[in-house]
């Protein structure tokens, strides 16, 4: 097949379009970004109509996977503007490019933002949709755009609803880097590195054993896999869906960074903070419908091995400079 990987440069985005030419696909990244040596890429932002209908008269693409967004909760909260130009607006360019283009089928990344403070865990697609923040917002929007585009003009779609992306390409090849970062685990491991001076943990009085908010982890290659399930299952003629992705595992703050100490050997100052508004104390996902479904069964689900991953990228920091 012939992919195009819309935000391929990215953490994610990155380890898709390994997976995808390791299967032996042909893959197209369209990014701001340049991704990794030997991968064909398109500078080209979505937003321009124009620029992806040239991309898609050169190229007879099979699916679009759309990784391309911008992630940061806090500032969506302060420019929500940003976030519904880029995340809403620049995708209803790329899904009007398609249909022009007559290009059916797509995997978008989504969020467990969508369903925000949640009422029941573990949580399940059927729980109600209620984001907090633009960020959720957003791709809450193009989830709904994207049925109505099924309906208008038969472009099927699969959401993949992210708890917590996390870890590093086993192979040491790729990895998280964000600027600035948010994340837990990197933000940890700077700190056993030395980055930084200590992790910050905002509040520890929480009704969870240790007092520390608990989330959901899944390893970054476990979404790449996911998603290739999901291109294979509209590729079989699947209605579009949605699926949550995650271990069903929550593990606290306290217990990631003690596990983070195991790891690295490394002491790992942290500094105490008081709660952040809208941080429920339990985030975990209900994912028995992707692998009903999709068959997907994530293989790296140890905590320890998430965070090793992610430190052996970690120890290769001088590559980022």
């Amino acid at each position: 097949m012939k992919y195009l990987v819309v935000g391929g440069a990215g953490y994610i985005g990155s380890h898709m379009v390994k997976h995808l030419l390791r299967a032996g696909h042909e893959v197209v990244v369209a990014d701001l970004e340049p991704p990794g040596s030997g991968v064909a890429w398109v500078n080209l932002d979505i937003a321009d109509g124009q620029a992806l209908d040239t991309l898609f008269c050169e190229h007879a693409f099979d699916a679009v996977f759309h990784f391309a967004s911008f992630i940061q909760v806090g500032e969506s909260v302060c420019d929500p503007g940003k976030y519904y130009l880029n995340n809403v607006c620049a995708s209803l360019s790329l899904l009007q490019a398609m249909v022009r283009a007559g290009i059916k089928q797509l995997i978008f990344s989504s969020t467990a933002a969508v369903y925000g403070d949640p009422l029941y865990v573990p949580i399940d697609e059927a729980h109600p949709k209620l984001p907090i923040n633009p960020y959720g917002r957003s791709k809450w929007m193009l989830e709904q755009m994207l049925e109505d585009f099924d309906r208008a003009y038969g472009l099927r779609s699969v959401c993949l609803r992210y708890f917590n992306a996390a870890g590093a390409d086993p192979e040491g090849e790729l990895g998280e880097c964000h600027e600035p970062e948010t994340h837990l685990i990197p933000l940890i491991l700077q700190a056993a590195a030395g980055r930084r001076a200590a992790v910050t943990v905002f509040g520890n009085d929480y009704d969870t054993p240790d007092g520390t908010c608990i989330r959901d982890y899944i390893h970054v290659t476990d979404l790449a896999s996911a998603h290739a399930l999901a291109v294979h299952y509209l590729h079989a003629g699947g209605a579009t869906a949605a699926f949550n992705l995650g271990n069903g595992l929550g593990f606290s703050v306290q217990a990631v960074i003690e596990t983070a100490r195991v790891v690295t050997g490394k002491p790992i100052e942290v500094i105490q903070a008081p709660r952040r508004a809208g941080d429920p104390p339990r985030l975990v996902a209900d994912a028995d419908r992707a692998r009903a479904v999709l068959g997907w069964q994530p293989q790296i689900t140890s905590l320890e091995e998430i965070v090793a991953h992610a430190w052996e990228w970690e120890l290769r920091y001088p590559w980022r400079q």
